[in-house]
């Protein structure tokens, strides 16, 4: 749901992450985007994320998508893995899932790969985007996970963590993207 915006990651996170919550999963479509617009290198794992994430979001081919992310994460040694190639396709993963349960599992697998990304690995794979500005999308996704599947609490703590990490993120069309996805979240959980 918050896929170009996550596309826009992988580049800005290659990480990456299409109805009132598209706007934040958008960005993992726009990783293939950004790819092609960019001059800098991009892992050919992450390029390969990249394409399989077109087939969801921009061809409309979920199942297919779903099957050549796991194709992908066994290549790479599931959690095993590299964290950032495991990171970005977790939160790509994660929007292909029928099941808010299945989705919210592949959504903590990349927080938890996150939490092993340096700055350098970052910078190295040509994504211009540290590792704190990957958090503010994994905590919004993991917020819409748990509101989906009525855990409010949990998904008011985690919209406060990513309310917190905001701050990692710019003034451009990434950044706004997530603030309205926070303002999307905070105002479902009003309900």
């Amino acid at each position: 749901m918050l896929g170009l915006a996550r596309a826009r990651d992988c580049r800005t996170l290659c990480a990456t992450a299409a109805s009132s919550w598209a706007s934040a999963r958008s960005m993992r479509a726009g990783l293939l985007e950004v790819h092609q617009e960019s001059a800098l290198p991009i892992d050919a794992t992450l390029a390969r994320i990249a394409e399989a994430v077109a087939l969801h979001h921009g061809e409309g081919r979920r199942a297919a998508a779903r099957e050549r992310f796991a194709e992908i994460w066994a290549d790479i040694g599931g959690e095993r893995g590299d964290p950032l190639p495991v990171c970005v396709l977790a939160h790509s993963m994660a929007d292909v899932q029928d099941d808010p349960r299945d989705e919210l599992v592949w959504d903590l697998r990349a927080l938890d790969a996150a939490g092993r990304i340096t700055d350098e690995q970052v910078a190295a794979a040509g994504v211009p985007l540290s590792v704190a500005g990957l958090y503010p999308s994994l905590y919004l996704n993991l917020a819409e996970c748990h509101r989906k599947l009525g855990d409010f609490d949990q998904a008011r703590a985690y919209l406060q963590r990513a309310r917190d990490t905001i701050g990692a993120l710019g003034d451009d069309d990434y950044g706004r993207l997530i603030r309205d996805g926070l303002a999307r979240v905070a105002e479902q959980l009003l309900r």
